[in-house]
């Protein structure tokens, strides 16, 4: 089996990849497609089974489409990718401010750092300009922002408008924009197009954990054993379910391994970087979200893990992907 995939084109073993990856998901669809025919009683049983299919049927969705985008980006080259990942990031951002009232002093900054940040900033992902791409927003943007917002000549609650939505484009715009980097990474001694399976790495292990997590969490409040860490922001999180996540993205990761630049050992310490990053900037986002006293960022059925809005499916990936990139980056000296 390994010889047969070595002997594939980096084109080849992507493409095997997206076979795999479609055929999985169509299996999965298949059995929750029966599983909705089976009759269940109108009993709390039965309404928690058909929430539990309801949940089931949410990760699908959002994981055919995060499917979908990846192999529209692998297909169509480095410059769609990079403009797919660029429209998450819009209808993200669109999430976050949504959450939070405007007022007539903010419409400069919001065309701002919708019309010219977040083009700017996937601009500088695709063109590889990581100098300039890794301080534009956290300098240059953080600093113009403040400056629009005073020109408007709007002082009631400056600041926290103004951090709302500095906090929103970092977040969205500029933890989403690591995404796409990952394929313009020049790694010595590595076939550079095979950097998709960067992406996928980073995706499968920051998935696995977070769904491992909040399974794990799940069953332990079953057995009443839960300790929660912090039960005013989150009802799930737990340094046992945590730990049960960190462990499943992990070795996870050290499984990867083979498909990336990384050796198993490699492979398993970045995994956890990126699960770490991820897990922690997903309760971030829920005490933003308490904050805002709104559960989800956006209407719909409840993914298994808690999620409903795009924003909700993808807050971990922001906060690994920034955390992960500069990783690699500083460890291979890119």
């Amino acid at each position: 089996m390994n010889s047969f995939l070595r002997s594939l084109s980096p084109g080849q073993q992507v493409g095997l990849l997206f076979v795999a990856l479609f055929g999985l998901l169509l299996l999965l669809s298949i059995g929750a497609f029966l599983a909705s025919l089976r009759e269940r009683p109108d009993t709390p049983e039965g309404d928690s089974s058909r929430a539990e299919l309801r949940n089931f049927e949410g990760v699908l969705r959002a994981s055919w489409l995060m499917a979908a985008v990846f192999w529209v980006g692998w297909a169509s080259g480095e410059t769609v990718a990079t403009v797919l990942f660029a429209l998450v990031a819009f209808f993200a951002l669109r999430e976050f401010i949504t959450m939070s009232p405007t007022r007539r002093g903010d419409h400069r900054s919001l065309i701002l750092a919708f019309f010219a940040v977040l083009p700017i900033q996937f601009w500088l992902t695709g063109t590889a300009h990581f100098d300039l791409f890794t301080v534009f927003i956290p300098v240059y943007v953080f600093l113009a922002i403040p400056v629009v917002s005073a020109l408007a000549n709007d002082p009631q609650r400056f600041l926290e408008r103004n951090a709302k939505l500095q906090w929103g484009i970092m977040v969205c715009v500029y933890g989403m924009s690591h995404v796409p980097a990952l394929l313009v990474l020049d790694f010595p001694h590595w076939d550079n197009d095979k950097n998709a399976f960067l992406v996928f790495f980073l995706a499968l292990v920051v998935q696995t954990s977070m769904v491992v997590q909040h399974l794990a969490a799940r069953q332990l409040r079953r057995k009443s054993a839960l300790m929660l860490r912090a039960p005013e922001i989150s009802s799930s999180f737990s340094w046992r379910a945590w730990a049960a996540g960190m462990a499943a993205g992990g070795v996870l990761g050290g499984i990867l391994s083979s498909m990336t630049p990384f050796k198993p050992g490699q492979g398993l310490a970045m995994a956890l970087i990126a699960c770490a990053a991820g897990s922690f900037g997903h309760l971030v986002m829920k005490a933003l979200k308490r904050d805002r006293g709104a559960t989800p960022w956006g209407g719909g059925v409840a993914s298994v893990t808690g999620a409903t809005g795009l924003l909700d499916r993808v807050d971990a990936l922001c906060f690994a992907a920034p955390v992960f990139f500069h990783s690699v980056r500083w460890y291979f000296d890119l």
